[in-house]
């Protein structure tokens, strides 16, 4: 099977972390990707570890990136991930088609890493430009970070402890809809099918999830 070792650490595991969502990672599949990847799903499930391998090599970057902002730490989401696609070649045949091998494996790998956070504390990472804040709009916040000075960086990497710091007073529910909303750049519909439940509820967790974040960080950015 392919491996999802992604070679990096620190600050570079973030950036790799970041990129995986650029507009080169692969999309939930269109109608006709969709159709390519029912028949790849099907030589699957007839036990062609090839074909398995294939869908591994499409959604490796994407979910490894969710689970790295999930648990900020790069071995974690590593193994994560991989545990994730082994439970999922395990259970391919029972793979029936109602949503995407894509949704269906993504639901493995997140529910697989929030019961890894709940015997485990792991610290959340996610980039600045990854989230939307009112604080972005504020002109003396832009007209700070829009020079780049030595001061601006110290502002931008204070804020980011400050943010990261403020994630990790989130549920582990609210985080999730906030690291595949802001991060992924996942649909309401898509959060759904992944969290098991409707869109409305996935809305409301994100709006009361950036609502607690700008409290959090509110003192700070006065």
């Amino acid at each position: 099977m392919t491996s999802i070792i992604v070679s990096a650490t620190g600050s570079e595991t973030e950036r790799e972390a970041n990129s995986a969502v650029s507009s080169d990672t692969p999309k939930p599949a269109t109608t006709t990707h969709r159709a390519e990847e029912d028949a790849i799903v099907r030589r699957a499930q007839q036990g062609d570890l090839a074909a398995y391998d294939e869908l591994v090599r499409r959604y490796q970057e994407r979910i490894y990136a969710t689970l790295y902002h999930m648990t900020s730490n790069h071995e974690d989401a590593n193994d994560l991930a991989q545990e994730a696609f082994i439970k999922g070649y395990q259970a391919i045949k029972s793979f029936k088609g109602g949503s995407s091998f894509y949704t269906w494996v993504y639901r493995i790998a997140v529910n697989k890493t929030l019961n890894f956070l709940k015997s485990r504390k792991n610290r959340q990472g996610m980039s600045l430009n990854d989230l939307d804040l009112d604080v972005e709009k504020d002109p003396d916040f832009v007209a700070l970070i829009s020079d780049k000075t030595p001061r601006r960086d110290a502002v931008l990497a204070e804020l980011q402890k400050k943010l990261n710091e403020a994630m990790l007073k989130l549920s582990e529910q609210h985080r999730l809809v906030v690291t595949l909303h802001d991060v992924q750049g996942l649909a309401h519909e898509e959060i759904a099918e992944i969290v098991e439940c409707n869109t409305g509820t996935v809305r409301s967790r994100l709006f009361y999830a950036r609502q607690q974040l700008q409290g959090f960080l509110a003192d700070y950015l006065k």
